[in-house]
C-alpha cells in the first residue's frame, strides 16, 4: 500500500489517496475546492482505477470534492448517515464567506464494525460520534494505518463546539474504541501530521485521566 497526502482548502485539510493493488485506489476525505488542487489529484489518479471514496464524516471541508468525484467515476462513497444532518447544516457557511459543499452524491451507509474491500485492501470502519455524530475512522489492520478525520490528532482532538458536537462523547469514542488499538498503528487525521495511536496513548494531553472535582467527594468534603 502506497498512500499520498493533499493539504486541500482554506482549512488545510488533509485528503488522501490510498494505493493498493491491480492499479486500484482509494480516495479518503477529497476536500479538493479549487481547479488547482482538482488537477493535481487527477494527476495521482492517472493510470489508476478508482474504486471508492471513503468520508470520515460530513464537514464541508472534507467533502468539497466528493459530487464531482461520483459523477467523472461513478463510485461508491462510503459514509455513515449520521453525518446527512451535518452536511445539510453546513450549507449555511456560504454566509460566512466559505464555499459551500455540493452534497447531491448519493452515499453507500456504513456502521460500527462495517468491512469494506476496495483496491486489493479491507477497511474496517470503528464509529466515533463526538466531534460530529457521524464520525468513523477507516482501519486497515493488515497495513497498521489509520484514517482519523477529526476525531483524533497528532497531540490533540477533534473540536466539539461545533454544531452536533459532544465532548463527552469524543472522549469515549477515543479512550474506549482507539487507545486499546496497537500502539504501532499510524493515524492520518483530517488536518495535521501523521502520528501513532502508541504515541498519542502516551503523550497526548488530552487523554489524560479526568479527575474532575465534582467526582471526588474528598475534594468536594475540603470546599
Amino acid at each position: 500500500m502506497e498512500i499520498k497526502r493533499f493539504v486541500v482548502n482554506l482549512l488545510q485539510e488533509n485528503s488522501y489517496v490510498i494505493y493498493g493493488e491491480g492499479g486500484s485506489c482509494v480516495v479518503v476525505d477529497p476536500g479538493i475546492s479549487n481547479e488547482e488542487e482538482a488537477a493535481a489529484l487527477h494527476r495521482a489518479l492517472e493510470g489508476h482505477k478508482l474504486d471508492a471514496v471513503f468520508l470520515t464524516h460530513g464537514h464541508f471541508d472534507h467533502i468539497y470534492g466528493v459530487a464531482s468525484l461520483q459523477r467523472e467515476f461513478g463510485v461508491p462513497v462510503y459514509m455513515s448517515p449520521d453525518d446527512i444532518k451535518t452536511m445539510e447544516y453546513y450549507d449555511r457557511v456560504a454566509k460566512f464567506g466559505l464555499l459551500a459543499a455540493d452534497h447531491s452524491f448519493s452515499i453507500t451507509p456504513v456502521s460500527e464494525g462495517s468491512v469494506v474491500a476496495a483496491a486489493g485492501l479491507s477497511f474496517k470502519v470503528i464509529t466515533t460520534p463526538g466531534h460530529s455524530p457521524g464520525c468513523v475512522c477507516w482501519l486497515e489492520e493488515s497495513e497498521g494505518v489509520m484514517f482519523t478525520g477529526d476525531t483524533l490528532f497528532a497531540g490533540t482532538i477533534g473540536r466539539t463546539d461545533l454544531i452536533y458536537g459532544d465532548y463527552d462523547d469524543e472522549i469515549r469514542s477515543i479512550m474506549n474504541k482507539l487507545m486499546g488499538l496497537d500502539g504501532n498503528i499510524q493515524i492520518l487525521p483530517g488536518h495535521g501530521e501523521s502520528s501513532t495511536i502508541g504515541t498519542e496513548r502516551a503523550t497526548n494531553p488530552f487523554l489524560e485521566p479526568f479527575n474532575e472535582r465534582e467526582e471526588i467527594p474528598e475534594l468536594n468534603d475540603e470546599q
